[in-house]
């Protein structure tokens, strides 16, 4: 066998590693070019690492052999700080871009499998995602910005972090809505210490859905429109059911307007329809976000913003909120996989429709294989050829559809009925620009 490429190097043999830490064992996974199986040849195999044991198997037209090998971990030279904190690892993981897609077609988090992808729209990608997995438990992030790219990333920045301090082994909605509540509070005085040189930050804001997997519970956090739908398992049928988990908040849904009147009652102009889509005085979809500060305090709400954003009326009292909507979900062995996505994939398919499509195929791509669906139903709308739409540039193509983000959990019961954690840790979010 040749050359064994590891950790972004390459070892002539695994006696070759010097290991920082003798209790690090990876696996090397390579591609056989044999086509005894049946299967197309490999011109260039690419070779995974992973964790544990020795072991042979076969996937396809593939060859898998394992190897426990000792390493020295990328990136730390010859150091010997044993306190290193280490780069994640995530199974067999395929990662790859097409255009403006990204996208990782499988790979593994504490509960199970996962799959993500990414298509930007936006001359500037706004949408940011996270997946966070250790001993806590496993933490997904949707962010879905709007007015620019800033708050969604300084989300993705700080939400996780105010969650690990918070929560410190202890998950509640109480913790998971403090770390709501500090990440408002920085992207707020962020926005008055840069008011004198960038006063447009004051309208840019953020979408924020967040899962939180401990033990045998999903948390479901959600401020905006994105939304998460749970796959279902019917008895022994074999069918599946969809199952919104999330509560959105979007000025188009009545029970919204209603909150709006209701908290409101001196405003008859709190919801308007413009152009057949109703809107929180008549500027922004969504009454609950990060950012937007310009609708929460009266001190962003003049000039220099732009005037399209400057309200006609003092304002006595905040207009949007970033109070979260928090939901407790008992985990059942039945519930098979969870689509965290923005509302760039719920305006072209419904939940049925993205259930179906997860059940039906296989687990590697599916996160890809939504984004694509969506985007040929985007294609179908403006009656155009799909192939000619990903000839479309990003800022052109938002004429089309948002950005995009979707990311599906895959759920393993033996895993999460015995509190058990896979290792490595998993930290994994998406680019800044795709």
């Amino acid at each position: 066998m040749g050359p064994l490429k590891a950790l972004g190097g390459t070892l002539d043999s695994p006696s070759a590693a010097q290991p920082l830490h003798s209790s690090l064992k990876l696996l090397v996974i390579k591609a056989d070019h044999s086509k005894s199986h049946g299967g197309p040849s490999i011109s260039s195999p690419r070779i995974y690492v992973w964790a544990i044991n020795d072991r042979m198997c076969k996937i396809g037209p593939m060859t898998i052999y394992i190897y426990t090998v000792l390493v020295r971990p990328f990136g730390q030279g010859s150091s010997s700080n044993s306190g290193t904190k280490f780069q994640s690892f995530v199974g067999i993981s395929k990662e790859g871009k097409d255009g403006l897609l990204w996208y990782r077609d499988i790979g593994r988090y504490g509960s199970g499998e996962f799959s993500m992808a990414v298509v930007q729209a936006n001359q500037v990608l706004e949408d940011q995602s996270q997946i966070e997995s250790g001993p806590f438990g496993t933490f997904v992030g949707v962010y879905d910005g709007h007015g620019g790219p800033e708050a969604a990333r300084f989300v993705c920045d700080h939400l996780f972090r105010h969650f690990q301090a918070e929560t410190q082994g202890v998950v509640t909605s109480e913790t998971i809505q403090r770390a709501f509540c500090l990440t408002e509070e920085g992207f707020t005085n962020f926005v008055s210490e840069l008011w004198s040189t960038r006063p447009q930050m004051a309208t840019v804001g953020s979408c924020c859905l967040v899962g939180v997997i401990c033990q045998q519970t999903l948390f479901v956090a959600n401020l905006g429109d994105s939304r998460v739908v749970l796959g279902k398992k019917v008895g022994n049928t074999g069918g599946i059911a969809a199952i919104q988990l999330s509560t959105e908040h979007n000025a188009n849904l009545e029970a919204i307007r209603h909150e709006l009147e209701d908290l409101h009652p001196n405003d008859s102009q709190i919801a308007v329809l413009k152009r057949g889509v109703w809107k929180v005085k008549g500027i922004i979809q969504v009454s609950r976000s990060i950012g937007d500060v310009y609708m929460k305090h009266a001190r962003f709400n003049r000039e220099p913003i732009d005037a399209k954003f400057r309200l006609p009326e003092p304002m006595d009292m905040p207009i949007l909120s970033a109070n979260p909507t928090i939901l407790s979900h008992p985990l059942h062995p039945n519930d098979s996989f969870l689509v965290f996505a923005s509302d760039g994939l719920w305006e072209q398919l419904s939940n049925e429709k993205v259930v179906d499509i997860v059940h039906s195929n296989p687990r590697a791509g599916s996160a890809k294989r939504l984004v694509k669906a969506a985007l040929q139903e985007a294609a179908r709308k403006r009656e155009t050829r799909y192939s000619d739409l990903q000839k479309i540039d990003k800022k052109v193509r938002r004429h089309f559809h948002d950005d995009i983000t979707v990311i599906v959990l895959f759920l393993n019961h033996d895993l999460i009925s015995k509190g058990a954690v896979q290792t490595p840790p998993v930290s994994i979010r998406s680019a800044l620009e795709h």
